[in-house]
């Protein structure tokens, strides 16, 4: 097989590593898996190695284009030999490398036991920092071997690998370039980790505790010129992100969480006088079914018109906000179907569960003669109003003139920090219906009959 060996820069200095725990962290794009999976291979020719990569589940190995398929560019050529059920490479030496899960917290205790000298995990940030220290006892060797682990990530300003590598980060949120690689030596007291620049000066303060080594090594997309040539509009992806997952998977930012004014800025949406012609339209709306008294503030319910044009440029037509009750809301609903007329496609959103499948065949059936499709809502608020942000702040949306905009456009730059987010919501679904393999939704009626039984057994 032709030599494989890191690129030069960050993923060198990942695979180059002496520490006990490397981690190779930062934007989308830097080699990181790849570097993952060429760890166990210097270690091909001894009998006893053994390795374990784990993604936090199995649908994470096995997706297409996944660890597994990548794994097989680079093991097979090596000689090694798939073992499919086992998801598990075995090399002529007697080597092997696994792929494993650890789903559940639980999942940890079926290695009981093990000793595995090289243990990986992709996408750190998605395990638990006791799934981690738990599987950092099980990193033990008869091999010959000193045992290790290897870890990447993308940056995550709340998690446990955030204040794990707190040294080389700046207060900005990106890494501190002078720290890259650097080694850091630490004990675990307790639950708490206690930190020194060498291995000395934990020795002296605590005999008899053998300290770790821990070093981050950042990349990005510019660190590999590999991807860079071979999917040029890579980067134009990566812009295209709303703000926090830009800066997260281009930029390599730690800090950066989900914030009012981060989602939407009234400024990136010109306001126009009409829409343009020749677009199509839908109204999704975000249900409530509580009117709003003296001592409460209930949710709204929320309708948005969205045009979407040939080009890709989309027009947010009208908006309807009210709190009332189950039988105001429908008059409205309805009303407002028949004033948008029935070449205007109506989405609704469906909750889990028998009374959720019956408020939206109620809706549904007070729509009859409409064209109405129902959704089951899947993902964070964050994850669905992504895609509308993202294009709203390209510059592809415009708002259309009405008393509604200053409400509308208040709500969408208070998402995620306001108490209410029927307006995101509601946006995120009519976006959402022009998106998907059926235009977002699930038409109500074709469901019924597969539906009807869950009802009545429910009931």
């Amino acid at each position: 097989m032709d030599i494989l060996k890191p690129q030069p820069g960050p993923q060198k200095k990942f695979l180059t590593s002496a520490a006990d725990i490397a981690i190779y962290g930062g934007g989308a794009g830097g080699g990181k898996t790849w570097a993952l999976l060429l760890e166990p291979l210097r270690h091909r020719a001894n009998p006893k190695f053994r390795a374990v990569i784990f993604r936090r589940n199995l649908v994470q190995v096995t997706n297409p284009g996944g660890l597994w398929d990548e794994s097989g560019r680079l093991y097979a050529p090596a000689g090694a030999r798939p073992r499919i059920q086992s998801r598990e490479w075995k090399f002529r030496s007697g080597a092997r490398v696994k792929f494993a899960h650890l789903e559940h917290e639980s999942t940890v205790y079926a290695w009981q036991g093990s000793q595995i000298p090289l243990i990986c995990f992709d996408e750190l940030t998605h395990f638990s920092r006791g799934q981690f220290f738990y599987m950092l006892s099980r990193n033990r060797s008869l091999s010959g071997i000193r045992p290790y682990v290897r870890a990447t990530c993308n940056p995550d300003a709340d998690s446990w690998v955030a204040q794990l590598i707190a040294w080389w980060i700046d207060k900005t949120g990106f890494p501190i370039q002078e720290r890259a690689g650097k080694l850091r030596w630490f004990v675990r007291i307790g639950d708490a980790l206690e930190w020194a620049d060498t291995r000395e000066e934990l020795d002296a303060r605590h005999p008899g505790v053998p300290p770790k080594s821990l070093t981050f090594v950042p990349a990005r997309l510019e660190d590999n010129p590999a991807l860079c040539a071979a999917d040029p509009g890579y980067r134009a992806n990566l812009m295209a992100l709303p703000t926090v997952e830009r800066e997260r998977l281009l930029g390599g930012n730690w800090k950066i969480r989900p914030a009012a004014g981060l989602y939407f800025a009234r400024g990136w949406c010109p306001i126009v006088d009409a829409a343009p012609a020749e677009m199509k339209f839908v109204r999704y709306w975000d249900l409530a079914a509580t009117p709003r008294t003296e001592s409460n503030d209930p949710d709204w319910t929320v309708g948005v018109k969205l045009g979407r044009a040939d080009n890709g440029t989309y027009c947010v037509a009208d908006v309807v906000r009210l709190q009332g009750g189950v039988h105001e809301v429908e008059r409205r609903i309805v009303n407002t179907a028949a004033a948008d007329g029935k070449s205007v496609r109506i989405g609704l959103p469906q909750d889990p569960g028998a009374a959720g499948k019956l408020l939206a065949g109620y809706f549904v059936r007070a729509l009859d003669g409409f064209s109405v499709s129902v959704a089951r809502e899947s993902g964070d608020k964050i994850t669905r109003f992504g895609p509308f942000s993202a294009q709203a702040q390209a510059g592809n949306v415009t708002i259309r003139r009405g008393v509604w905009n200053e409400d509308f456009l208040a709500s969408l730059e208070s998402f995620p920090d306001a108490k209410h987010d029927d307006d995101a919501d509601a946006a995120s679904g009519a976006f959402a219906m022009f998106h998907s393999a059926t235009d977002g939704l699930i038409d109500w009626f074709a469901r019924q009959a597969r539906d009807s039984e869950d009802i009545a057994e429910t009931q």
